[in-house]
């Protein structure tokens, strides 16, 4: 009898993610590995793994706000251009880390205008559905370190930080 995934399994898995236009945002080298049921992928992609088997494929579509939320406008922010450091070209794509009530915010540069730069808070896949092709590679028990600290370990068992 095959393994099945649910929680407390350790789930290895390859994948291939398309936005809804069908262009590749993300493609795994060598399969992903997560514990399942420890909250350490998105939710509509841990859902849509649930009791699959090793050598399955399937299509899992997540969509935006069980992956990255809806897209927030109130995060967009514009920023004057001298308050950047002068000595670097300021390219849209480029991120910054700024300090909020809520912890430590990701902002990226969304647009560059002459005189002030459109920063935008969302995660760059905010309001996109998502497609996923998976293929499960591998699913074991997890061990009682790894349920206990909610996530898996790699490889040796070593924490990487």
């Amino acid at each position: 009898m095959s393994e099945k995934i649910g929680k407390g399994k350790v789930v290895g898995f390859s994948y291939t993610l398309k936005n809804d236009s069908g262009e590749v945002l993300d493609k795994s080298s060598e399969p992903l590995v997560y514990l399942h049921g420890g909250g350490n992928i998105i939710e509509g992609l841990e859902s849509g793994l649930e009791g699959l088997s090793v050598g399955d494929s399937r299509k899992i579509d997540v969509a935006a706000r069980e992956a990255y939320g809806e897209y927030d406008a109130q995060l967009l922010q514009k920023v004057e251009k001298e308050a950047f450091p002068t000595d670097t070209p300021i390219e849209i794509g480029m991120q910054f880390q700024a300090r909020s009530d809520e912890g430590v915010m990701v902002f990226h540069v969304k647009e560059v205008h002459l005189d002030h730069i459109i920063m935008d808070g969302n995660h760059p896949l905010a309001g996109e559905n998502l497609h996923f092709d998976v293929n499960i590679a591998s699913i074991r028990d997890a061990t009682g370190e790894e349920k206990q600290h909610g996530h898996a370990h790699g490889a040796g068992g070593h924490h990487h930080h």
